[in-house]
């Protein structure tokens, strides 16, 4: 009898300290993530992957080595430890180039990964959806296009010639007769194959973003407004919309727990119905190659009203994970949204509330409230503060609605504040406040007899249309 299951890894972390202090903030403070910090988060990436750690290695240098990423003392040292720690894997800290990796594992003997690597095998694991599935796959394959020679330097090597190795060889250099670059033609091959498959999954991933697009579009017309959970991983976002809409989405206490968007409903304190998105975390130094696979996912928070930013207020490192995903935002184009922050998990802070200090050390603005989603404290506040900022950009208008568009006469009443209505052969006319998103579609209905209503109608319409193209 065997067993099935997968041996499990267990993985030496290294990491470089290479990169200069930045200068210190306002507060007397630097927002670099310590190395220390660093690694801890890289150990538990790799429990979240299955991997068990048996050891971690540093080395301060001026840059990391081209071709070992750490120094050659420092590699026989790695050597060194492989019989006393018994690791059958290395793990880098930071995205290695082809040719660092290949180094390593040369010098080692062992297989090595790097933080983008490992990150990708959780998103993997953790991918459900078939849009999941396939963005995941766009990721992995663009991360490994330019690493495959490694996959092949052992067909180069039979060549025997000076001039064939795995990476600078040219086919038909060295070896004897009938060996001359089977490496290199192999690797071109799995090239074309990678190139072709990822232009095939773009064009799938494309059909599903434009079925997204006609969603989205719906959704506009019925004027629901939208709020978008933003945060670092784990820091609670899943189990802040389970308590918020009384759902049953999947929360747990890894890192990456959720990877594919979720959407449910909302009622404010006023009755009003909203949309509350929740969607994948971030980390520090995401890859890039993700950030691009899922970025039709995370233009949900472009098309959001509110960006509700949750983060663990009792993290040693909270004041770096909201600079992180402040980052991601940017990055996003979605900066600017109008955003609220959460500061989570007060229910295990000493204090009943949080402490001012610890607000300041965040660089926060004013716009945060304390909850705890696990123990639903602070959640009457929260939904508060989120109907109030919604409130906040109304624009007061007055329309007069043809009555054979009396649906719009619903979504005045539903999604803007009606202060008078009145009745006449030309339709319903209506003096209230309506949010931005809104304006295009009552600019026909303008009542003319207010003066100056229809050109600050105009003038705030084209703002809301210019803010949503620059999304």
């Amino acid at each position: 009898m065997h067993s099935t299951t997968a041996p499990i890894e267990h993985a030496l972390l290294i990491a470089v300290d290479w990169r200069a202090p930045l200068p210190a903030t306002e507060g007397g403070k630097t927002l670099r993530w310590a190395l220390s910090d660093s690694l801890e988060e890289l150990t538990r990436l790799a429990e979240t992957a299955g991997i068990e750690v048996v050891g971690a290695v540093t080395q301060r240098l001026h840059r990391p080595e081209p071709g070992t990423y750490v120094g050659k003392g420092k590699l026989e040292e790695i050597k060194e430890l492989q019989e006393s720690l018994g690791f059958d894997l290395i793990i880098a800290d930071e995205e290695l180039s082809p040719n660092q990796l290949r180094g390593l594992e040369e010098g080692i003997g062992v297989k090595v990964l790097d933080r983008t690597a490992l990150i990708l095998d959780i998103f993997a694991q953790r991918a459900q959806t078939h849009e999941g599935r396939l963005q995941v796959e766009v990721a992995l394959l663009e991360y490994r296009l330019p690493r495959m020679t490694r996959m092949w330097t052992h067909l180069s090597r039979q060549t025997g010639g000076s001039g064939s190795g795995g990476t600078g060889g040219t086919a038909g250099a060295g070896g004897g007769v009938g060996l001359r670059g089977p490496g290199e033609t192999q690797i071109e091959i799995d090239r074309r194959r990678a190139r072709d498959r990822i232009i095939a999954l773009k064009r799938e991933l494309g059909e599903i973003h434009n079925h997204r697009e006609r969603y989205r579009s719906r959704r506009r017309d019925r004027s629901i407004p939208v709020i978008s959970i933003v945060g670092y991983t784990n820091a609670g976002k899943s189990t802040l919309l389970n308590a918020l809409t009384n759902a049953d989405a999947f929360a747990e206490d890894k890192l990456f727990a959720t990877l594919d968007p979720t959407t449910r409903r909302i009622q404010l304190p006023s009755g009003r119905e909203a949309l509350l998105t929740d969607t994948v975390g971030f980390i520090n130094n995401l890859p890039t190659t993700l950030v691009a696979a899922f970025r039709s996912t995370l233009e949900e928070i472009n098309e959001a009203d509110i960006v509700l930013h949750v983060l663990d207020i009792t993290h040693a490192n909270a004041a770096e994970q909201a600079q992180t995903t402040r980052q991601v935002l940017e990055e996003l184009g979605a900066a600017t949204k109008p955003t609220l922050t959460a500061l989570n998990k007060i229910d295990l802070l000493d204090a009943d509330a949080v402490p001012a200090d610890l607000v300041a050390d965040l660089e926060l603005t004013p716009d945060y409230v304390p909850v705890s989603a696990e123990r639903r404290i602070g959640l009457d506040v929260l939904l508060k503060r989120i109907e109030e900022m919604l409130e906040h950009e109304l624009v007061h208008v007055t329309v007069t609605i043809p009555y054979a568009r009396a649906e719009l006469v619903n979504v005045f009443h539903s999604e803007g504040q009606v202060e008078a209505t009145d009745f006449s052969e030309a339709g319903t006319t209506i003096s209230g406040q309506l949010p931005p998103r809104l304006l295009e579609r009552f600019r026909p209905f303008v009542a003319a007899k207010e003066p100056g209503t229809a050109p600050e109608l105009a003038a705030a319409a084209e703002l809301a249309s210019r803010t949503a193209v620059a999304s």
